[in-house]
């Protein structure tokens, strides 16, 4: 496993694979992984030649210097978990070299995908941040394959529409959230919760569990489903910035009976840490064992 910091050394390297006929699968990230992480390392080792992991902390997607500031780096612990995991290059460069001196370019998708749900609690710019350092990525990469986490819901959507939009030659491949054996969606955030919140931040997926159930019990309605998961939330030390049923190709609520497929989501401060949650209806979710 190789540390490769520039463009041109990372463009060299994969050309080399590539004129080899090799494929290549990519995992963007911004570091402290877990095995939500490595899950997308699976998927993309046993599907590619060549695996890629960024570790980058997009410093345009945060609306909040304060969240900047405390998002965990730990590169080197990073490093190690891929060496293990399945990664052949782990791209990780310096700010400058993503967004060099005078850099001004913005790509951005317009309407509900980004306007709701995370780009209203987040601000206009954190999808535009998404979409410009995720194309800039995938220009430096040019993989076969990108995987990302389901977990990042309304991001995934974005990022499929985004490569729908402008012809970019990858295939975007969504893998499943990887929980916790109690339910908690692994996140990066999850290390910045004390013992006592983060029994608190159980309430995200037991309410979502709970609307599943209201599903799968024959309740149809948008908003049945919503109360059955927002009556868990009561009282349990968590403050909701939205949950909803949504339609996973619009990411509108949907005007008609919910279906499999509509996605349960929720945002949600624990003590000082932001954490986002979802599932789908019809799909019970899974806790992904990871190998020994």
């Amino acid at each position: 496993m190789t540390v490769v910091r520039t463009v041109a050394e990372l463009r060299s390297t994969l050309a080399t694979h590539r004129r080899a006929g090799a494929t290549v699968g990519f995992v963007p990230t911004m570091g402290a992984l877990h095995q939500g992480h490595l899950e997308l390392v699976r998927r993309a080792a046993a599907d590619n030649d060549v695996v890629v992991l960024s570790i980058f902390v997009n410093p345009t997607q945060f609306n909040d210097p304060a969240d900047l500031a405390a998002y965990p780096r730990t590169e080197q612990r990073d490093v190690d978990a891929a060496t293990g995991g399945g990664v052949h290059y782990v791209f990780a460069p310096a700010a400058a070299e993503v967004y060099p001196k005078g850099f001004s370019a913005t790509v951005s998708l317009d309407g509900p995908l980004v306007d709701g749900f995370e780009g209203a609690h987040r601000g206009a710019g954190h999808f535009h941040g998404v979409t410009t350092v995720v194309t800039k990525l995938l220009n430096m990469v040019g993989p076969d394959r990108a995987y990302f986490g389901q977990k990042d819901a309304q991001q995934l959507r974005v990022v499929r529409a985004l490569v729908d939009d402008l012809n970019l030659p990858v295939q975007i491949v969504g893998v499943p959230t990887v929980r916790e054996p109690d339910g908690l969606a692994m996140s990066s955030r999850n290390v910045r919760l004390s013992d006592r919140e983060r029994g608190c931040a159980l309430a995200l997926s037991q309410a979502l569990s709970a609307g599943l159930d209201a599903f799968a019990a024959g309740h149809h309605s948008p908003t049945t489903i919503e109360s059955a998961a927002q009556a868990v939330l009561g009282n349990r030390g968590v403050t909701i910035e939205y949950l909803a049923l949504v339609d996973p190709d619009t990411f509108a609520r949907p005007a008609r009976a919910a279906l499999d497929g509509d996605q349960l989501i929720v945002a949600a401060f624990v003590g000082n840490t932001r954490l986002i949650d979802n599932m789908v209806l019809g799909q019970p979710p899974r806790v992904l064992t990871p190998p020994a």
